[in-house]
């Protein structure tokens, strides 16, 4: 007997147990229908961090909802690795790009700062979800990044939780080398990722930074990197020496 596999994944907030029905909302039910042509009994997977993942199968595809029976699980729900990455915002198509690729590559949370170099851009948190949202689907992962409210650096260090360590990426060269720089975590220990805004930080929020007990500062090299390539360069190098690359895909 040939095993069914699912033509597709979905995030799903609600409780999934097995044998239970669940609504899915309009842009699910779209795209099931006109985008990947699938109809009632067709099987797709729904997930959420919660709960893991499970074989669903399509009971029923309106215009506007619909609605998936829970079947059999798959994966098991799992920690996760939840490096946060604290970043300036930019214009809104790397913005969006930066979401993407970062919820790919795993991160837990994306912390927008406003330092004193930010130029203003407005962040529509909805939009960069649903980028978000469709990254955790592609990529297999269960959880989906929190997108934090803008807030100023100061008030973000203020409130900084005390067992997570901060890594500066100091584009003036102050710090090591980040293999170095990442070499020398706690292995466990949260982390987070500081990139800073497109003119760079100030020299006295750099002076600031360097004072506090739970930073490192790192360097990426000699050249000078956009803002949106130094964050997805620091967390590549951040999940292979400290993060979960360490670790194979599960199948």
């Amino acid at each position: 007997m040939t095993k069914e596999r699912a033509a597709t994944r979905l995030h799903l907030p609600a409780a999934l147990v097995a044998g239970v029905a669940v609504e899915i909302d309009a842009a699910q039910a779209h795209r099931l229908r006109h985008v990947l042509r699938l109809g009632p009994g067709a099987m797709v997977a729904g997930f959420n961090a919660r709960d893991g993942e499970f074989l669903c199968r399509v009971a029923e595809l309106g215009r506007n909802r619909g609605s998936l029976v829970v079947e059999t699980r798959l994966r098991a729900a799992a920690p996760e690795a939840d490096p946060w990455l604290l970043f300036a915002p930019i214009k809104r198509l790397r913005l969006d790009w930066l979401v993407e690729k970062g919820t790919e590559l795993g991160i837990g949370a994306f912390v927008p700062v406003m330092t004193e170099r930010t130029q203003p851009e407005r962040l529509n948190r909805e939009r960069l979800l649903a980028h978000a949202i469709a990254a955790a689907e592609q990529c297999e992962r269960l959880s989906v990044p929190d997108i934090r409210e803008p807030a100023p650096l100061p008030q973000v260090l203020a409130a900084w939780p005390a067992d997570r360590r901060l890594i500066l990426c100091d584009e003036t060269g102050g710090g090591a080398p980040i293999a170095a720089a990442l070499a020398g975590l706690e292995p466990g220990v949260p982390a987070a990722l500081l990139v800073g805004p497109e003119g760079g930080f100030a020299q006295t929020e750099l002076d600031a930074l360097a004072n506090l007990p739970f930073v490192t500062r790192a360097g990426l090299g000699p050249r000078v990197l956009r803002a949106e390539t130094a964050a997805l360069a620091a967390l590549a190098a951040f999940q292979a020496i400290a993060g979960d690359w360490r670790a194979g895909r599960r199948r």
